[in-house]
């Protein structure tokens, strides 16, 4: 069978190179992938980004209940956006390289102002991205090292207090990103996940749920991030969502709690307003009405960085 040669019109079949043939196809191949990306994320890159989803679909909480959840809708899709429109390309990743769930409460309008065309933008904007359901590994990720990215970036939503704070290998890339001072965002229940840097993550969660305060102590012990000044979603805001309110139930422990007993300095805000936080390349901020002063943010130290 001869190739098809639809863009090589007036081609000389005798002098035909097939090196320029394949050139050629490269060249579609490479215009029908950007065409199908968000048009910013098409042109120039000035690096990749690493944006570190849960695999998690459900939250365990006491008495052998469960949530649904995962990331939050704005708490991914504004940082995005601004990483986006300001040149940079995202690269997913979660642990199991599994499409990541979207918390369902999170899909409301007062996460954006009230703006329900906001919430629908939001949408179809994360629709864009192919790359978003079908994610690299962590364990893959943490082979390559932190160079070939700008920054990390983690969302929230329940989810990481699910997988993400006893996850090895993002263990290993949050240690890489710390050693060269690259940015690392994270948002709402996300910063749990710095726990993963911790000797013996998962001795350490089981520690907390018993409420072994000794064991605890003794685990944090080496964590990276000990004195690090630290903004997460609130105790008190916690508590506003458990029960009927949203969860359901009780969680097994509460993250401000949590990142205190690792040796975090947690400078939270009033609750469900907006408070981001930034010591050296960590920047977190407290829950989804922070997500446009957390991107901002990270936009600021990404500049900063280029510098």
């Amino acid at each position: 069978m001869q190739p098809l040669l639809c863009g090589f019109k007036g081609t000389n079949m005798k002098t035909f190179n097939m090196n320029t043939f394949k050139a050629g196809l490269m060249s579609i191949a490479l215009a029908a992938t950007a065409s199908m990306m968000p048009a910013a994320a098409s042109a120039a890159s000035k690096g990749k980004i690493l944006v570190v989803m849960s695999s998690a679909h459900e939250l365990e909480l006491r008495d052998g209940k469960q949530y649904k959840t995962g990331y939050f809708l704005n708490e991914l899709a504004v940082p995005l956006r601004m990483l986006v429109e300001e040149g940079y390309t995202p690269v997913f990743a979660n642990p199991k390289g599994d499409t990541p769930q979207m918390d369902a409460n999170s899909n409301n309008k007062n996460y954006f102002g009230g703006n329900d065309a906001k919430r629908e933008d939001a949408l179809s904007y994360l629709a864009k991205f192919d790359s978003l359901k079908k994610p690299k590994t962590l364990a893959s990720v943490a082979s390559e090292g932190a160079s070939g990215y700008a920054a990390v970036f983690i969302p929230g939503g329940h989810a990481p207090m699910q997988d993400l704070l006893k996850e090895q290998s993002l263990g290993t890339i949050l240690k890489n990103f710390h050693a060269a001072a690259k940015p690392t965002a994270i948002i709402c229940h996300g910063p749990i996940a710095l726990l993963a840097t911790l000797p013996q993550p998962a001795k350490f969660q089981s520690a907390l749920i018993a409420g072994d305060t000794a064991a605890t102590k003794s685990l944090s012990q080496g964590w990276t991030y000990a004195g690090y000044k630290v903004s997460v979603f609130a105790t008190s805001e916690e508590k506003q969502i458990e029960g009927n309110a949203q969860l359901g139930g009780q969680v097994l422990f509460y993250p401000e709690a949590a990142l205190a007993a690792a040796g975090a300095t947690i400078q939270n805000g009033a609750d469900w307003q907006p408070n981001v936080v930034v010591d050296r390349e960590l920047i977190t901020g407290q829950q989804p009405l922070s997500a446009d002063a957390f991107g901002k943010a990270l936009m600021e130290k990404l500049a900063a960085q280029a510098k």
